[in-house]
C-alpha cells in the first residue's frame, strides 16, 4: 500500500508517519522543504506544497491512499487532482469544530476540506479531534516555567482533551484498515477536565505549586488579543463560556478504533514535563490552588 501524508512533520502527523514506517507500508511525505524535514528513515520525501495544487501531480502518481492536512483554500483542487490520480482513499484531519455553528471560524475552515474531498468522488474518513492536549503547553508554559502560575478566564470550562498520538492512531488505522470509509471520528479524551484541574494535573506531575488566576472575560480577551486576531479571539471565548455550563463530549471512539484505552491528560504531561521547566519532585505533595 502507497500512502501520501501531508503535514506529515506536524503534532499529529509525525506520530502518523512513525506508526506507518514501523508497519512497514511505503510512506510518501509531501514537504515545501524537503531537506529540512526532520522524518524517520524510509520515508521517500517529495517537495510540493498543499497551497499550491500544480506542484502535487508527481507526488500523487501511484498513491492509494491519502492523508489530507486541512487546508481550505485549494481543498477542492487538491481532492480533484487526487482522485484523478487514482487515490482511492483520503484521510481528513478535521476538527470537532464542525459540530459547531457555521459562525465559528473553525467549523467554516475544517467543514471546507471535508466538503471538497466528500466532492471528489474518492472515499474518505474524517477525524474530528477535539481540543488537543498540547494547546497546553502554548497557552501555559511560558506562565508555568516562569512563574508557576496560569492566568486565564473560565476556570471551570471543561474538555476531554486529547494526546495527540490518540488522534494520529485512529488515523493510522483509517488508512490501513478496511472499513472506515464514510467514518465521521470524534476523538476525545477519557474524560473530561476543568481547566482549574488541568493545571491540578500539571503540578502533580511536575511537583510543584502551581497557582490558577481566574480572568474576567475582557481580561481574558485582551490576554488573548496579543497573539490572535478577535474572531478567534471571541470564537475560544464562547468556547470556553460553553464549556464551562455544559462539558464537552467524551466519546470512546479511541478504543473502539484502536481496541486501547485513550491516554489521559497525566500521561500527556509526564511525556512533555520538560516544556513547563521539568519535574521538580516526585509530585507526592504538589497540588494547585485557585484564585478569582
Amino acid at each position: 500500500m502507497n500512502i501520501l501524508l501531508t503535514g506529515a512533520t506536524g503534532k499529529v502527523g509525525r506520530h502518523v508517519t512513525e506508526s506507518l514506517v514501523a508497519s512497514g507500508h511505503h510512506v510518501r511525505a509531501l514537504t515545501r522543504t524537503p531537506g529540512a524535514a526532520a522524518l524517520p528513515a524510509g520515508v521517500e520525501v517529495v517537495q510540493g506544497d498543499l497551497e499550491q495544487p500544480g506542484t502535487l501531480p508527481a507526488a500523487l502518481e501511484g498513491i492509494d491512499r491519502m492523508y489530507l492536512f486541512p487546508v481550505p483554500g485549494t481543498a477542492h483542487e487538491v481532492a480533484a487532482l487526487a482522485r484523478k490520480a487514482g487515490v482511492r482513499h483520503i484521510v481528513v484531519l478535521s476538527s470537532s469544530s464542525v459540530l459547531d455553528d457555521e459562525s465559528n471560524p473553525s467549523h467554516r475552515h475544517h467543514r471546507t476540506v471535508e466538503r471538497a474531498v466528500e466532492d471528489s468522488g474518492a472515499d474518505w474518513t474524517f477525524v474530528r479531534p477535539d481540543e488537543f492536549a498540547g494547546n497546553t503547553l502554548w497557552k501555559w508554559g511560558d506562565s508555568i516555567r516562569t512563574e508557576n502560575v496560569v492566568r486565564a478566564p473560565y476556570g471551570k470550562a471543561a474538555r476531554a482533551i486529547v494526546h495527540e498520538a490518540d488522534i494520529a492512531a485512529v488515523l493510522t488505522a483509517a488508512l490501513v484498515e478496511d472499513g472506515h470509509a464514510g467514518a465521521r471520528y470524534l476523538v476525545t479524551g477519557p474524560r473530561a477536565l476543568t481547566q482549574i484541574e488541568q493545571v491540578g494535573v500539571l503540578a502533580e506531575v511536575l511537583g510543584r505549586d502551581i497557582r490558577f488566576e481566574e480572568l474576567s472575560r475582557e481580561a481574558g480577551r485582551e490576554a488573548m488579543s496579543a497573539h490572535m486576531p478577535p474572531p478567534v479571539v471571541e470564537m475560544l471565548l464562547d468556547y470556553l463560556a460553553e464549556s464551562a455550563v455544559t462539558p464537552g463530549p467524551v466519546t470512546d471512539v479511541v478504543r473502539e478504533v484502536t481496541g486501547r484505552e485513550a491516554r489521559t491528560f497525566a500521561s500527556w504531561a509526564a511525556e512533555h514535563a520538560d516544556g513547563f521547566g521539568g519535574a521538580g519532585g516526585t509530585g507526592d505533595s504538589a497540588k494547585s490552588s485557585s484564585s478569582s
